[in-house]
């Protein structure tokens, strides 16, 4: 049995599975604000948008480390709840990056807003819509407008010549 030499009481009588987890989280809160630290030396706007993720990494470790620490001891859970799901964001991942250069960013994240939750169970279709409507809004004001930044072009504006 590991016991953590700062906590030993917390420590010695945990489970595996939650020193794991607040280890996991920890270390994603070092690597969260490695980066969002590394990132205040971009030059100009460059900087934001890795310091917000480094930021949101540190933030979800911190959540992950604080439910293991409160959570209840003595109940074992499976390595994966629903492996099928899994695979399927797997494979949506997969096919959405192959299809970022063909048709162009923003149709293929429209798509895959779409398809992986209908793939998931999700059928409240108007929802999944608006939803993706309002990620793509966010990504292109970000991206195209807020950092200048070009994303791969898109497949019918090329199609039909336009610009």
């Amino acid at each position: 049995m590991t016991v953590w030499p700062l906590c030993p009481k917390l420590w010695a009588s945990e489970t595996l599975e939650r020193q794991q987890d607040i280890t996991l989280g920890a270390i994603f809160v070092a690597l969260g604000i490695a980066a969002a630290w590394g990132a205040t030396s971009y030059k100009g706007a460059g900087g934001i948008y890795p310091m917000v993720l480094g930021l949101l990494l540190a933030l979800f470790g911190l959540f992950v480390a604080f439910r293991a620490v409160r959570a209840s001891s003595g109940t074992e859970r499976p390595l994966m709840e629903a492996p099928v799901n899994l695979a399927t964001t797997v494979l949506a991942g997969i096919f959405f990056v192959a299809l970022v250069v063909p048709l162009g960013f923003y149709t293929a994240s429209f798509l895959l807003m779409l398809g992986l939750p209908l793939a998931l169970g999700f059928r409240r279709l108007p929802y999944t819509v608006i939803v993706g409507a309002v990620f793509i809004g966010i990504v292109y004001l970000v991206f195209s407008i807020l950092l200048e930044k070009p994303l791969p072009r898109e497949w019918f504006l090329t199609a039909f010549g336009s610009g």
